[in-house]
């Protein structure tokens, strides 16, 4: 079945159709449930098949929320609007557009951890496609028989699983992220349904608790390294690259090594990126340019501390350092504000077994070694927030409450308004509650977070609490490279999503503290994106130029969830 959208003289979307009766009712893709009108009836075997009365789309919803309502736990809303994307994919992305900032938690995080810890006890239908040692060698066959023609589908996410969340490795039930990834680039930037296709890797797991599960759905062996797990993931990215061409590869919860080096080596190969280190750090990136405008200071005036060595951690170090070069700061001298924390302190450069990917940022040791510090041969947060006169601190270590009052006493020693983000996900593995840090700086300091919070009022005043989730960038990110065909995804890609992203914050926000925009509008902020990303693959001579508009070509590509008029 091809899904190919096209618009009529009216411009109401047409989508010719060969399914009949409860073959049509059982395609997500196509079903239109109770809506389908009197003509749709007749003309496709559906006539006794559904009540009799015709409902509208703003009825449906209707009903729709009102089954939502009575689910309790966020698990089961969870499950219910699984199970609504799998009977109607346009009523399903209706109603999250229509109540986005309440959704978004439910389908993506927090939710979404304890939804993949319980995926083998949930599991109801088969989405995407599961790739192991035994079929990598057959994706053409099995692109054969995907609901979409393999050339027609435009985003994959694939994952092996095995850094997810903050919950670690979870082997098959990771499927979970790349469902929920790609309902949010279909939400957030108007990416058909069609177009996204989710990849699971299952390369066995190293979770014993998985293992030992009778309801576990993945192959029961610890996970393959070294060598053969290298050639596993070259055989899928040439599958990839042969089977699917015109699809843009995103690389989600992979481990950190894993993460860096997947990246790095198949950048060139096929158009791709990984969100964990890439769009993360442009988020933030985009929410500490906001909090410039604020403290009306530069880039350049800052120290940067990052809490968290992980594939987050190094990649806001990355973007943050493009930042300050794009100043007219030396390649040194950028490096030299910017200091990343581990589990192990401080990372300098004579630490033995450094990984390579944190060695870009690793401190020559001679730089701090006339530190007054708390524990010799140990430079720990608070030593570096003293020492380094910390302006601005990230926090992604998943360490819940290591932001506490000594570390805040420092900053504001340090800073007039200091910048504290505690991005780790879920909310229990906050640095710190976001609330509290308004209330004890007595509303001075910037703060966002990576999971949603209450509003806080502080002495009369209430703050909104901002929220650096990467939904504000991938989706555009992903939009504009569509568009733009670029044949790589360069690192600049993410430092002019950034900046565009921070363009979308109100003047009014900003004056009430709050450095990111809010998720309502999620679809102008995600053309912003992608319209910055086209002209930054023009600018690298990476893209096509369109024909006609720009802003034209994006909108035409941006689907907005409504039901096609269907012809034979």
């Amino acid at each position: 079945m091809r899904y190919r959208l096209s618009k009529d003289e009216k411009g109401a979307y047409l989508l010719k159709v060969t399914k009949y009766g409860q073959e049509l009712l059982n395609d997500p893709l196509l079903n239109k449930g109770t809506a389908f009108p009197a003509e749709d009836r007749s003309n496709f075997g559906l006539e006794g098949l559904l009540p009799p009365y015709a409902s509208t789309m703003e009825e449906q919803l209707t009903r729709v929320r009102g089954s939502y309502d009575i689910k309790r736990s966020n698990v089961s809303k969870y499950v219910f609007l699984r199970s609504l994307q799998d009977r109607n994919e346009t009523l399903f992305y209706a109603f999250l557009r229509r109540y986005i900032n309440e959704m978004l938690p439910i389908i993506y995080t927090p939710t979404i951890g304890d939804a993949v810890e319980q995926h083998g006890h949930l599991y109801r239908k088969p989405r995407g496609l599961f790739i192991d040692s035994e079929n990598v060698g057959k994706m053409e066959e099995m692109a054969k028989h995907l609901p979409s023609a393999a050339k027609d589908l435009r985003i994959i996410v694939v994952t092996d699983s095995q850094g997810i969340l903050g919950i670690g490795d979870q082997g098959v039930s990771g499927m979970a992220i790349p469902v929920g990834k790609l309902s949010r680039y279909t939400v957030a930037a108007g990416i058909h349904p069609s177009q996204c296709l989710p990849i699971c890797l299952d390369v066995g797991t190293d979770n014993q608790k998985l293992l030992d599960d009778p309801l576990y759905l993945g192959s029961r062996q610890k996970r393959i390294k070294g060598a053969k797990y290298d050639s596993f993931i070259e055989k899928m990215v040439d599958g990839v690259k042969k089977n699917f061409p015109n699809a843009i590869l995103q690389w989600e919860d992979f481990s950190k090594s894993n993460a860096f080096k997947n990246m790095d080596s198949f950048r060139e190969a096929h158009p791709s990126f990984n969100d964990d280190i890439e769009g993360t750090g442009a988020v933030t990136l985009g929410g500490v340019i906001s909090a410039m405008k604020i403290k009306r200071e530069k880039l350049s005036d800052q120290k940067f501390a990052i809490y968290g060595a992980g594939a987050a951690g190094v990649g806001i170090a990355r973007q943050l350092k493009a930042a300050l070069l794009l100043e007219g700061m030396s390649e040194q001298d950028a490096a030299g504000r910017i200091f990343i924390i581990d589990s192990r302190g401080l990372i300098c450069d004579d630490r033995a077994g450094l990984e390579d990917y944190k060695k870009e940022f690793a401190k020559p040791r001679t730089t701090v070694e006339r530190w007054l510090i708390d524990n010799l041969h140990e430079y720990s947060l608070p030593d570096v927030v003293r020492n380094g006169r910390i302006t601005v601190l990230i926090g992604v270590s998943a360490q819940k409450d290591s932001f506490n009052k000594e570390i805040v006493d420092m900053m504001m020693e340090n800073s007039v308004k200091p910048v504290i983000f505690t991005l780790s996900n879920p909310t229990s593995k906050s640095e710190a509650d976001p609330r509290w840090l308004l209330e004890y700086t007595l509303g001075r300091a910037i703060v966002a977070s990576g999971s949603p919070f209450a509003p806080v009022t502080v002495n009369g005043k209430e703050y909104e609490i901002g929220q650096g989730n990467n939904a504000l960038i991938f989706p555009g990110i992903g939009l504009g490279a569509i568009v733009a065909k670029a044949r790589v995804i360069k690192p600049s890609f993410f430092a002019s999503a950034a900046f565009a992203m921070a363009e979308a914050v109100p003047k009014e926000r900003l004056d009430n503290g709050v450095v990111y925009p809010d998720f309502e509008d999620l679809f102008e902020i995600s053309f912003n994106v992608a319209k910055a990303v086209y002209l930054q693959a023009r600018k690298e001579g990476v893209g096509r130029d369109v024909e006609g508009d720009i802003e034209e070509a994006i909108r035409e590509r941006m689907w907005i969830p409504s039901y096609s008029r269907y012809v034979k």
